[in-house]
């Protein structure tokens, strides 16, 4: 781990412990060089989920690109918290790990989201899905106005 100060490799860790809020493993470091103290979040060594992409393209899934289109859905909604957003992609994140896939095509995790939004919030839902689904007329807004009410 390189110190975020002088770039040494070398660090020795100081102290260790579970982290609840990222999933992950919270360590202290200390540089070996220059003795500047900074903390690290590990996250444990899984296989990582792809996201085939429409055009068939694939990247990695990201948690961070996922939580800035939830955000964007959620913006000012005032039922919705940072944490639940955070919570959201957990429970996501869990259910596709706990589904034994490495693969998931962009369409069906967007369906996942929606499932998510639709009982969180009707207006998140339908920003998230005129994203998603690339509303093109009023038509298909009505079309999801409709999903949402049965």
């Amino acid at each position: 781990m390189r110190c975020p100060s002088c770039g040494h490799p070398e660090s020795k860790v100081v102290d260790s412990r579970p982290s609840d809020e990222f999933n992950s493993i919270r360590r202290r470091r200390e540089c070996l060089k220059c003795g500047n103290r900074f903390t690290t979040y590990e996250r444990l060594g899984d296989n990582p989920i792809i996201v085939i992409k429409s055009d068939g393209t694939s990247q990695v899934f990201d948690r961070e690109k996922l939580y800035r289109g939830i955000s964007i859905a959620c913006a000012k909604r005032p039922n919705i918290p940072n944490d639940k957003k955070s919570e959201i992609i957990d429970q996501i994140e869990a259910e596709l790990r706990n589904s034994g896939r490495n693969e998931i095509k962009s369409k069906d995790l967007g369906d996942i989201v929606l499932n998510h939004l639709k009982g969180l919030d009707d207006v998140a839902y339908i920003r998230f899905a005129s994203v998603y689904k690339d509303f093109q007329t009023i038509e298909e807004f009505q079309e999801a106005l409709r999903g949402l009410e049965h």
